[in-house]
């Protein structure tokens, strides 16, 4: 997917350039000077997420390298670029995800986090994190495991804990905490299956499955588990019915009243 992906971004930034010169040099630094898109985000993301102490360059170096020896963080990118596209009512063109969206571009630099959580470079791992809560407003423990497809639409707020998982073609709104009750230890934090939508402000809290294709509205909290194709509201969370749609993620239909 990645290549198709690539070719279409670096139309779109032609064009772009067409039709507003002025932002040409900021467009040619960002993506028509790269030959890939792994070459592209690791540019854009470095240089949003660097600061004085921790250069451009550098950040840069540990993106390169994490895209290198894992392919498939490149190929979970362009998924999500397509979540985005296919799922946000104001994108109507794959550049903006990649200039401009918080919400996909603080998934991406999680994604380095993770990778070097992995590598056990936790301390790195750790900085890479508090700058995506600094720059991004999204504060993603290193350790959390997150599939393809990712939507974070507006993305201001999210807070994700250290043994949350999210599964593939999730859609997250702004924020939204997958958080613990308490301060126990050990695995303590959601785990949110395919298909899953969670609205705005939801809290969803404990070692708890949010099955596939579930809805979570807005505002809710959610201490219990809810079954798959299941719509849940209210502080606490009740079942009011089921998603209208078989992949509320993709929908993005906050409403529950014809559910």
């Amino acid at each position: 997917m990645a290549p198709e992906i690539w070719q279409q971004l670096r139309s779109e930034a032609e064009q772009m350039i067409r039709r507003e010169p002025l932002l040409a040099s900021y467009v040619y630094a960002c993506v028509l000077n790269h030959d890939s898109l792994a070459s592209s985000l690791s540019f854009i993301l470095a240089n949003k997420v660097s600061d004085d102490v921790m250069p451009a360059v550098t950040v840069r170096e540990l993106f390169d390298d994490a895209f290198e020896t894992c392919p498939e963080c490149i190929e979970h990118a362009a998924a999500d670029i397509v979540a985005v596209y296919e799922r946000d009512a104001a994108i109507n063109s794959y550049l903006p995800v990649i200039l401009y969206l918080k919400g996909f571009q603080s998934i991406q630099v999680h994604r380095l986090a993770h990778y070097l959580w992995k590598k056990d470079r936790k301390e790195l791992a750790l900085f890479i994190q508090s700058r995506n809560s600094e720059v991004f407003g999204v504060d993603i423990h290193p350790a959390c495991v997150m599939g393809k497809g990712i939507m974070f639409d507006h993305a201001t707020g999210i807070v994700i804990g250290e043994t949350s998982v999210i599964e593939d073609n999730v859609s997250i709104l702004q924020q939204v905490t997958l958080g613990g009750t308490g301060n126990e230890k050990g695995d303590r934090h959601p785990k949110i299956r395919s298909g899953v939508l969670i609205a705005a402000g939801a809290k969803v809290l404990g070692n708890i499955v949010i099955g596939e294709s579930a809805k979570i509205g807005a505002g809710s909290v959610v201490l219990d588990d809810v079954a798959p194709n299941t719509t849940v509201v209210g502080v606490p969370a009740k079942v009011v019915g089921k998603p209208c749609k078989e992949s509320p993620a993709q929908t993005m239909n906050q409403s529950f009243q014809s559910d």
